[in-house]
């Protein structure tokens, strides 16, 4: 059973843990769940779409969405592998982390826990089952050991000529891009354009080519085999020390990090059957 045809299911127990761990490249379309999910993204890399702002989820990151919040899932890699765990949302109120949308970088002792919950793969899991107790042991320690979100947010516009900018950002990324050339060729001043993205995508625009960029290089380390100096001029740097910087603030972890973890990843010992 894939997460598409489980999501019925997934709300069924509303005390319960269920368990689903799947290796897929998928859209699944807006939905929402009575409970809490916590997914870790084991190699390749996600998308998450909430009110026309979309989350970037790299290897080694998990994001943990609250209950009631509508979403759109993307699994935008074939050697994907998705750890989820819906969590019960009685107790949510103990801790603000549970009620915000988030993704982190896992740490060794979160990934160890998720890859153990296997056992349950596509089951729910109550008080009544052995070892229950580990579960909740894992919901609680969520909030003590990742409490910094990452900022991999970019915001989608509907304005026609934010759509046209935007656009030609994304297809001229390894290009010298500025605020006073980009602003002089669409016709605008500086100001009207940084008035324009902060107006219509509450952002500014050297923030949303940052983010751009970072999300560009993150797509390239994953599905190729390209040098990362190659990738640091793909999507704009010059220098490979600032773009490596700029890396690490956007996922804490640097470039060459990233890319050893989800080689990790790609051999057959990390698949789910």
């Amino acid at each position: 059973m894939g997460l598409i045809a489980a999501l019925p299911d997934i709300d069924r127990h509303d005390k319960s843990v269920f368990v689903m761990h799947e290796k897929s490249e998928k859209l699944i379309p807006f939905h929402k769940h009575t409970k809490g999910q916590l997914s870790y993204v084991e190699g390749g890399i996600a998308y998450i779409t909430i009110d026309n702002r979309t989350y970037v989820v790299p290897a080694r990151h998990f994001f943990w969405i609250p209950q009631g919040m509508e979403h759109i899932l993307e699994i935008g890699h074939t050697a994907t592998v998705l750890r989820s765990l819906y969590f019960y949302a009685y107790d949510d109120i103990s801790d603000p982390f549970y009620g915000r949308l988030g993704i982190y970088p896992a740490s060794e002792l979160l990934i160890q826990m998720i890859k153990y919950t296997e056992m349950w793969d596509e089951k729910h899991v109550t008080d009544k089952d052995e070892n229950f107790e580990f579960l909740v042991a894992l919901k609680k320690i969520l909030p003590k050991t990742h409490k910094q979100p990452l900022p991999i947010i970019l915001p989608a516009t509907h304005n026609k000529q934010m759509m046209k900018i935007v656009s030609y950002l994304e297809w001229n990324i390894g290009e010298k891009l500025t605020l006073s050339n980009v602003s002089a060729r669409f016709g605008l001043s500086e100001r009207s354009m940084s008035r324009l993205f902060k107006a219509d995508m509450d952002i500014s625009f050297l923030q949303y080519l940052k983010t751009l960029r970072i999300i560009k290089a993150i797509e390239l380390l994953l599905d190729t085999d390209k040098p990362i100096n190659e990738i640091a001029d793909d999507v704009g740097y010059s220098s490979i020390s600032a773009f490596s910087d700029t890396f690490h603030e956007f996922t804490q972890s640097r470039p060459s990090d990233l890319r050893k973890s989800s080689k990790a990843f790609r051999t057959p010992s990390a698949t789910v059957p």
